[in-house]
């Protein structure tokens, strides 16, 4: 029996493997940072044998509430991900399963690789209605794309999402790519009617160098990039330094920063009520555009989340919140869940990448909903 993950976004530190009923682990830090939870690894000569992997150090990972109730994700393929048994006691987690091919992958989450992304945003180009653009470059050299889909027409609305700042988050991606497959499909009558009056602004992963190197929460330099926004560095937040100049030249009136919570298993919306400038037309822009987000997706719901900011009391570094201050304008932390969807739930997959993309579709909804509030500011 070999364990590897010498491959993209690949983690995990073999303890001992000398028993496939007590296979001893530990989930690795990022390569920069403290923070540890990410895992993907690959198992090959134990086809038909009971393996119980234990990971020693689950209490100590960043989120260790995250792995109640959690199952891990499985595939032989790298294509169809399934849950696999998955149990929290005594500090330490446990998957027990007997895998049915010579060669299996267990993962936190569905993986969103880099050559996916790379694929993502060739095809979204290869749609016609997409430009690429590059901002610069991340730490460790990679590009940082953005997609600008739209007009580009002072008179349009200017619309940003944001993706996979935490690298972990993989479901981000997953969104991404449904969002703009809608938006793409030029037979979709609310992509049609928002590419009449809005330009989008996509960055579909904000943390490339984090996502390669298999980390949780951090880029190659350490640096939480959701933490940078007040003031990124061209040395250890040189993603968020791009994107941020961006914004500041095309302006934004709608953003839109998606994620995924470890301990939370709902999909929910987190506002910026804590801004010093948050008034009665962003507190009723909000409330409408939960409400079309209900009506879109029975997966989306606003009972479980974060609690709302105190009044001045946001953290400003934090992209929502600097963006609504710097532009007056609606910003919301979208957040999916690592565990299954209580709303939804599913024995067999749990919440998954499918179910990522197919919430990226349903999010037009809302922002088409809410397009005649932000164009008049009322």
């Amino acid at each position: 029996m070999k364990i590897s993950s010498n491959f993209d976004a690949g983690s995990i530190e073999i303890v001992s493997a000398d028993s496939l009923e007590d296979i001893q682990l530990r989930i690795r830090r990022d390569n920069a940072a403290d923070f540890a939870q990410w895992f993907y690894f690959r198992v090959q000569g134990a086809a038909y044998q009971h393996c119980t992997f234990r990971f020693l150090n689950a209490a100590e990972c960043a989120y260790p509430q995250g792995w109640v109730d959690y199952q891990a994700m499985a595939s032989y393929d790298r294509v169809n991900w399934f849950r696999v048994p998955t149990h929290y006691e005594d500090g330490v987690m446990v998957i027990e399963h007997v895998p049915l091919s010579g060669s299996i992958y267990y993962a936190y989450f569905e993986p969103y690789t880099y050559d996916q992304h790379l694929n993502l945003i060739g095809q979204a180009q290869g749609s016609g209605l997409c430009q690429v653009s590059d901002l610069g470059s991340t730490v460790q050299d990679r590009d940082m794309n953005l997609l600008t889909i739209g007009h580009e027409v002072e008179s349009d609305l200017k619309i940003w999402i944001t993706a996979r700042q935490h690298p972990g988050e993989t479901m981000a991606e997953w969104f991404v790519e449904g969002f703009l497959n809608r938006l793409l499909d030029p037979q979709d009558p609310t992509s049609r009617a928002l590419l009449d009056r809005a330009t989008f602004y996509v960055v579909p992963n904000m943390n490339p160098d984090g996502s390669v190197l298999g980390n949780l929460r951090t880029n190659a330099a350490g640096a939480n990039l959701n933490r940078e926004w007040a003031n990124p560095s061209a040395e250890t937040s040189p993603e968020v330094l791009v994107v941020r100049q961006k914004m500041l030249e095309t302006g934004v009136d709608l953003f839109l920063d998606i994620h995924g919570d470890e301990n939370i298993p709902y999909v929910f919306l987190a506002g910026t009520e804590g801004v010093p400038s948050w008034n009665a037309k962003l507190e009723k822009l909000a409330d409408s555009f939960r409400h079309h987000f209900l009506l879109a997706s029975p997966d989306f719901q606003t009972e479980h989340g974060y609690p709302r900011n105190e009044a001045g009391k946001a953290n400003m570094s934090i992209a929502t919140n600097w963006v609504c201050e710097q532009f007056g304008c609606l910003a919301f932390t979208l957040e999916m869940p690592f565990k299954d969807n209580h709303n939804l739930p599913d024995d067999d997959f749990g919440w998954n990448g499918q179910r990522s993309l197919r919430l990226g579709e349903s999010a037009l909804s809302p922002i088409y909903a809410v397009l005649n509030d932000l164009a008049h500011g009322e």
